[in-house]
């Protein structure tokens, strides 16, 4: 016996909202049931930015209470000479960094990218070294000296 087409579209569109495959249910996660989720680009940047932070955080108790943020762009960040990658707020003691200049504008020319992490922890330390009012490489005294 046919079925009707007002059932028909119906369960096709329920079928489309779930994702069911051919009636063999839902997909699992491409990591499997074993193996933590994949994690994102934007989560690599959060993780890179505080624990960069948590670090200085310990050598600096001038940065207590300072609340590090995360946006994705500034409203106004292109200037004449340069392209704003943090904001800091010494009143109000925080810093904002805008993720997508930093990402996007801090590679090679070549189109060679660098290393997202090394180019993150630099504009952390930028970033406080502005805040302390001091030199990026003064805020991590002997980690950059040679044995």
């Amino acid at each position: 016996m046919p079925r009707s087409r007002r059932v028909a579209a119906t369960s096709a569109s329920r079928r489309r909202l779930s994702r069911d495959r051919h009636g063999r249910g839902m997909r699992s996660a491409v990591t499997g049931p074993h193996l933590p989720p994949l994690r994102t680009r934007i989560d690599e940047f959060d993780v890179t930015l505080a624990s960069t932070a948590a670090y200085l955080r310990g050598l600096w108790p001038d940065l207590e209470g300072v609340a590090f943020q995360v946006a994705d762009a500034p409203a106004e960040a292109i200037h004449d000479d340069h392209v704003d990658r943090w904001r800091v707020y010494h009143d109000e003691r925080r810093i904002v960094f805008f993720r997508l200049p930093i990402v996007r504008f801090l590679r090679t020319q070549e189109g060679e990218e660098k290393d997202e992490r090394l180019l993150v922890e630099s504009c952390v330390f930028r970033a406080v070294a502005d805040f302390l009012g001091r030199d990026p490489w003064e805020l991590a005294p002997g980690r950059y000296r040679h044995l």
